[in-house]
């Protein structure tokens, strides 16, 4: 007897896509708001038909199954309607980033071979884009609106890649991540079932789509029946506006950007509409800025830890009460995922001793675009290395301890960074900290503190802080004094290591 569970049928049955589930949802209330950009709305209906054209305007422009699309644009509707285009072509959409360089993007575009590459205005004017591409504004809406709509189902299947995505980049060059239709669905169920979050709340998309941090939420939205709320970038007037006026699922305020929303919502007396949820990797934000800005909002701040790769899992379940300033942050094991902790050699660690942190679950990834070596060496023994050292605390609650390959050799000491900014940040009129490694001919490497603060700190004090807290080899040897947002951070607030070294190299 054949095993019916290997019949295509039978797979073809699970096989939901992000574009299949979000014409159901285009079915069922085709006059919902769907997407809103300032004055615009665009409905499920409007939203499905838009996509369909744009299906056949990639069609025609010679965009097969298992091609790439690039998109090099901002924050703009037409992100959403071209990744869905994408998906019923059965291609798949690469995301570039409108930070990055000349140099940068070529090697961005030269890992993936778009066969077709789409740029809003403003990205065409600063970039000489390769190959075949199309720009995005009044010459797009008319080639959109004599375009044969793409009629087929889609051509996507479950775990083809519906997307890529660029990781962080702060140990060179970015890898490209490819995230499947399945764990797409994957990640918005887990991060549903964590949060709570309702299948009409409003996403506000106003980090950049080409990161996880909006994408993942704005597809997650779209399928789950909600409206997305598009704004080109942190605007903390207009996010005020859109708190007073929406009611948010997940308001995803990033480390660098609490204080000044935070602020906006002070001076315009904003009464929020609802918001369920509020930030972000908590951690790099000042425990004071965490207590106000849920007060504010009246929402809890969500202890997140996951990555480009994983989405919200392995560790974001947790949530800050409202009007905390908390001093340690613990992770809480994410729904739909196994984790372990593991020493070099790949083997468990007992609790309470500092591990490489292991997951698996459909929400992870499916690797990384033509780079089998680099996916191999993340993908060892059936389990994802996140790269990301932690331990398990007596309650069974995950404490971060700081990146693998970041780690400061002081005299045969290790030293991870986050140890330090976690001290530095909890002090008084710090606002930002970053650690790096400076040569030294005695100890080989020491830790150096690049401090941003509001003019009453001095590194006598900082210095007596840190011995306070720390042990003397982890004490700072020197502090660096520059002006609020000017360390380098990545589009999810990780600082860039690799840049804040180059600044002090510089100065």
């Amino acid at each position: 007897m054949t095993d019916p569970s290997r019949s295509d049928l039978v797979v073809r049955a699970a096989d939901s896509t992000i574009v299949s589930l979000f014409d159901a949802r285009a079915r069922l209330h085709p006059a919902r708001v769907a997407v809103q950009a300032g004055a615009s709305r665009i409905t499920y209906g409007e939203l499905a038909e838009r996509s369909r054209r744009a299906a056949g305007l990639l069609a025609a422009a010679g965009v097969r199954r298992g091609d790439r699309v690039a998109l090099l644009s901002e924050n703009r509707p037409e992100y959403l309607e071209i990744l869905l285009a994408a998906g019923r072509l059965g291609a798949i959409l690469a995301c570039q980033s409108m930070r990055a360089t000349d140099e940068e993007l070529a090697a961005c575009l030269d890992l993936v071979a778009p066969a077709v590459t789409l740029a809003s205005e403003r990205a065409a004017e600063r970039h000489d884009l390769p190959g075949k591409r199309i720009v995005l504004g009044a010459a797009y809406e008319r080639a959109l609106a004599s375009a044969e709509p793409w009629a087929a189902p889609p051509a996507a299947r479950a775990e083809d890649v519906a997307v890529i995505i660029y990781t962080s980049g702060t140990t060179g060059l970015p890898k490209g991540a490819c995230i499947s239709h399945r764990a797409e669905i994957v990640r918005s169920m887990a991060t549903r079932a964590d949060l709570g979050i309702g299948g009409d709340d409003a996403f506000v998309a106003w980090s950049p789509l080409h990161h996880m941090g909006a994408l993942d939420n704005s597809v997650s939205t779209l399928v789950s029946g909600g409206k997305v709320v598009v704004v080109d970038g942190f605007r903390p007037d207009e996010l005020a506006d859109i708190v007073a006026t929406e009611r948010l699922g997940w308001l995803l305020v990033m480390p660098g950007t609490v204080a000044r929303l935070a602020q906006a919502l002070r001076e315009r007396g904003t009464r929020p509409a609802g918001v369920r949820l509020c930030g972000v990797m908590p951690d790099l934000v000042r425990p004071e800025e965490i207590a106000e800005i849920t007060t504010l909002l009246g929402a809890p701040f969500a202890n997140t830890f996951g990555a480009t790769e994983t989405g919200c899992p392995p560790c974001s379940a947790g949530v800050i009460p409202i009007g905390e300033a908390p001093t340690t942050f613990p992770k809480e094991q994410s729904t739909y995922c196994e984790v372990r902790l593991v020493d070099p050699d790949g083997r468990g660690v007992p609790d309470g001793v500092p591990g490489e942190l292991c997951m698996r679950g459909p929400t992870l990834f499916s690797g990384y675009w033509n780079n089998p070596e680099a996916t191999a060496a993340d993908f060892r023994d059936g389990w994802f290395h996140m790269g990301d050292v932690l331990v398990r605390e007596p309650d069974g609650r995950l404490s971060f301890v700081d990146r693998v390959k970041y780690m400061i050799k002081s005299g045969g000491e290790n030293i991870y960074p986050a140890e330090i900014e976690r001290v530095l940040l909890r002090l008084p009129g710090v606002l930002e900290a970053g650690v790096v490694r400076r040569p030294d001919p005695t100890w080989g490497e020491v830790p150096v503190a690049v401090v941003a603060h509001d003019g009453e700190v001095t590194a006598d004090a900082l210095r007596a802080a840190c011995r306070q807290h720390l042990p003397s080899f982890k004490v700072p040897k020197d502090f660096v004094f520059v002006a609020p947002g000017s360390l380098p951070r990545n589009p999810s607030g990780k600082l860039v290591r690799r840049e804040l070294e180059q600044l002090l190299a510089q100065r």
